[in-house]
């Protein structure tokens, strides 16, 4: 029942916030039975389906054909709907003021009324009794009546300026966020000290990648962009650090194939993260192998300078496959630096407990859109960025790529280069 009445709320936010933002851009800016209103709610009406039938599509494993069909307009309209509804709310301070100004403009004499009063001034008055002069039927103008600006009542005036500069907001930040993530992730470089590493390690460097997300939207031509990046900064080993699909490995096998071509001198390691257990964790841990990469479920592996663990994501607890931290950190010997790959951040107590010394995940994306940072920081330790839990550092990247929109508003997309430095050095 709970979860009954959880949803009806939230149902019933959405569709009044659906309602606020219909009202504002075409009730408010339409004639009421005109054709104009029809048309502008038919297409407002197209939004919310193409976003909820992309979610369901996606989430039922719809033929990868209709993903991709339904993806991009549906996840770009989820994103312009959010800025379009922030637009209008600022939009209501700048409403009085517009009404305001259109006042003082619909109170000052037109340039005609100003010829008119002059003239008539010239000829003086009309005599008393004498009709007024009827508006000449060669389709010269009026007088402006009060309540009008220009041609527009006062009402139209400022309505349909406010929801042309909210939509035009809206489109701008959506069109840049979106460039943002189709251009590929920039390189962050963070440097670490580990107490426990040893001088011949200083300066090791890890190529930190997580979210990339490759799926109906993000295809090969985005993973190829992510590789490049990733190789051009020479990294020592290379961490992914989950989610790296939404999909299966038939329809995704070869959006995943630039994966192959990653390289780094102590090789490429990948845990799993929440969207793998959505897509086939199994599936995709056996691919991710035969690419090159080295997976690492639970478990660990002993570098020259410090050990390397990774556990799997805690959605893998559904299926009896979640985060064994006993098993990958147990038993190994704590006089040697530790490096655990973990994708969500919440996990970081674990690492403390089991006397990890650097902790890198992703997952939160920095929040993707803002304000969802807001949201997001509550839900996690760290939402970006390098953090101390006692003996154990974190460090969370906000990702390579982007689930749902594929925009970033405030939160930009990177490949970090962690580099690990000593205090022997």
């Amino acid at each position: 029942m709970r979860i009954v009445l959880t949803l009806l709320g939230v149902a019933a936010v959405l569709g009044g916030l659906l309602w606020y933002v219909w009202r504002r851009v075409v009730r408010d800016t339409t004639v009421k039975g005109s054709r104009g209103r029809r048309l502008g709610t038919a297409a407002y009406a197209a939004g919310p389906l193409l976003m909820f039938a992309a979610l369901a599509a996606e989430r039922a494993g719809a033929p990868f054909l209709l993903q991709r069909i339904l993806a991009w307009p549906g996840f770009l309209w989820m994103a312009f709907a959010l800025y379009l509804l922030l637009a209008l709310l600022v939009g209501e301070l700048v409403r009085p003021l517009l009404r305001r100004w259109a006042v003082r403009e619909s109170a000052r004499p037109a340039p005609e009324d100003e010829a008119r009063s002059a003239d008539e001034a010239g000829r003086g008055a009309q005599p008393h009794g004498e009709p007024e002069a009827r508006p000449r039927e060669d389709g010269a103008p009026r007088p402006r009546q009060e309540g009008d600006t220009g041609a527009l009542p006062r009402r139209l005036f400022v309505a349909r300026t406010v929801a042309a500069g909210a939509a035009t907001v809206a489109a701008a930040t959506v069109g840049y966020g979106t460039y943002g993530v189709l251009r590929g992730p920039r390189v962050k470089r963070i440097t670490v000290p580990l107490a426990k590493l040893p001088r011949a390690a200083h300066g090791f460097r890890i190529a930190v990648v997580s979210d990339i997300h490759l799926g109906p939207v993000l295809g090969e031509s985005f993973a190829r962009r992510v590789v490049d990046t990733v190789n051009s900064t020479q990294p020592d080993l290379i961490a992914i650090v989950g989610d790296l699909v939404d999909g299966d490995v038939e329809d995704l096998a070869g959006a995943a194939r630039p994966l192959a071509d990653l390289r780094a001198r102590h090789g490429a390691y990948f845990v799993t993260g929440n969207h793998e257990y959505f897509s086939g964790a199994e599936q995709w841990v056996e691919h991710v192998r035969s690419l090159g990469l080295r997976p690492l479920e639970n478990a660990r592996t002993e570098l020259p300078y410090f050990d390397l663990a990774g556990v799997n994501d805690v959605q893998g607890e559904e299926d009896g496959q979640g985060p064994d931290f006993a098993k990958a950190l147990g038993d190994r010997d704590r006089r040697r630096a530790s490096v655990l790959l973990a994708h969500q951040p919440v996990v970081v107590h674990d690492a403390v407990e089991h006397g990890v010394d650097l902790q890198l995940s992703g997952h939160t994306h920095g929040g993707q859109l803002w304000p969802n940072n807001f949201l997001a920081d509550l839900a996690n330790p760290t939402l970006a960025g390098l953090e101390r839990y006692g003996d154990t550092q974190l460090y969370v990247t906000r990702g390579a790529g982007a689930w749902g929109p594929p925009v970033r508003v405030g939160a930009p997309s990177d490949v970090t280069v962690v580099e690990l430095a000593s205090p022997r050095a």
